[in-house]
């Protein structure tokens, strides 16, 4: 996970291609029946955390909130709570299928977003796999990228701020915390 995660960000050699979607689509098809077993509350304080302290100073009215890899929706009803209208982006049916309510789900690939140009305020990807081109595509100007890494480096899909950053095709400004094990980043999309 670790390599194709920087190979996503454009960190390292790499690409994500039709075997690469099929691969991680497989593995999280896999993981989906006990997937809930990896729910903690120290995960949601987390979570919860980077919205309180990350993304709600920064979003002054949210329209939009689309959070990537969203999985069995663990986080889905905590994140819309705050923010109100969220669609939930997943590439796994056995994860999607799983999720309760709280957004709107659609199964669909990080790297090709069922979404218009410039619709999003906030992309949240908690640890999920970071697509540069199609957070530049998607977010508004102006708008929050909110990465959380709920074990913080010893998460599995793991980049830090700096990567994170440093990985998207604009300037960003923003803040970063730590609560408990995890760790989080909210980067608002600075106008070029």
């Amino acid at each position: 996970m670790r390599v194709m995660t920087r190979r996503i960000a454009g960190l390292e050699p790499g690409e994500w291609d039709g075997a690469a979607s099929r691969l991680v689509t497989e593995l999280f098809d896999e993981l989906a029946p006990d997937w809930h077993t990896r729910t903690s509350p120290q995960g949601t304080q987390v979570v919860g955390d980077s919205i309180e302290r990350g993304l709600l100073p920064m979003l002054s009215e949210p329209q939009l909130c689309l959070e990537v890899g969203s999985g069995i929706g663990t986080y889905s009803g905590l994140l819309a709570a705050a923010v109100g209208t969220v669609v939930s982006v997943e590439l796994s049916w056995e994860m999607i299928s799983r999720a309760g309510s709280g957004s709107h789900r659609v199964l669909a690939d990080g790297a090709r977003l069922p979404m218009s140009d410039d619709s999003a305020d906030a992309m949240v990807l908690i640890n999920a796999f970071l697509f540069p081109d199609e957070v530049d595509r998607v977010l508004r100007e102006h708008g929050v990228v909110l990465w959380v890494n709920s074990s913080g480096a010893h998460t599995p899909i793991h980049l830090t701020t700096d990567e994170v950053a440093g990985a998207l095709p604009f300037p960003v400004s923003g803040v970063e915390g730590r609560a408990g094990a995890g760790t989080w980043c909210a980067l608002r999309r600075a106008v070029a």
